[in-house]
């Protein structure tokens, strides 16, 4: 992996910060970022839609996608900073970012998002999802990542195995290849993951809680954990 491999030295000195994470299941990670080893990786945090773009809603509360991913994007910042990374926020607010709600609105939304991406130099993106199907008996977290991106692919099979983990979980899943411009707009490890399905009144209870969220944000902070410890090896 490229992206890895260019960041095999900051990633092997952060090792023993993320053993203690994986091992004890607490955020040790800052641990390693001694005075004599000042490094802190940077993680990207995409919260889904915003704005005039609701995403789906809810089929119980109606609560709006944009919503839950907002709460759950803060959630994940908060896991990721107490672990000792910088977390940058593509969409720290309600608003979405394509500026004024006008024609082409979405695509400079995303091309935002990717500058952002760009910008930050991250060792990850992680963008947060929901997700919506007409069997309302459908439900459970589901990650994607690019077709061609090994880091991807490995960041993925590492949060979904974490996320079949969680008691929860009704049904194993894989880690889904998925053609989504926030995968294709960058080279550094990325991915989708959709934390539930909101037309399934068992995953919606869930995830409009704060305990819930969470527990979820934990858990994904666990496989990135796996993910780049699994890198400094």
């Amino acid at each position: 992996m490229n992206f890895l491999y260019r960041h095999r030295v900051a990633l092997g000195a952060l090792l023993l910060g993320l053993a203690l994470a994986v091992t004890f299941g607490i955020c040790f990670f800052a641990l390693s970022h001694t005075a004599a080893n000042p490094v802190k990786l940077t993680v990207v945090i995409d919260a889904g839609h915003g704005g005039v773009d609701g995403g789906v809603v809810g089929t119980r509360t109606g609560v709006k996608e944009s919503d839950v991913n907002l709460a759950l994007a803060r959630s994940l910042q908060k896991k990721f900073e107490e672990a000792g990374f910088t977390v940058v926020q593509t969409r720290p607010t309600e608003a979405g970012l394509y500026g004024a709600a006008t024609a082409g609105f979405k695509r400079r939304d995303m091309e935002k998002r990717a500058q952002i991406i760009r910008e930050s130099n991250p060792a990850a993106v992680i963008s947060v999802h929901q997700n919506f199907f007409s069997q309302t008996s459908r439900r459970g977290a589901q990650v994607f990542y690019r077709a061609d991106s090994d880091g991807g692919k490995t960041l993925a099979c590492a949060i979904q195995k974490e996320l079949n983990s969680m008691p929860e979980c009704v049904k194993r899943s894989e880690a889904l290849v998925g053609d989504y411009y926030v995968l294709n707009c960058t080279e550094v490890p990325a991915v989708i993951v959709e934390c539930g399905f909101l037309s399934n009144p068992e995953d919606e209870a869930l995830l409009v809680t704060e305990n819930y969220r969470g527990r979820i944000a934990e858990t994904i902070l666990a496989g990135t954990l796996l993910f780049l410890s699994a890198g400094a090896a």
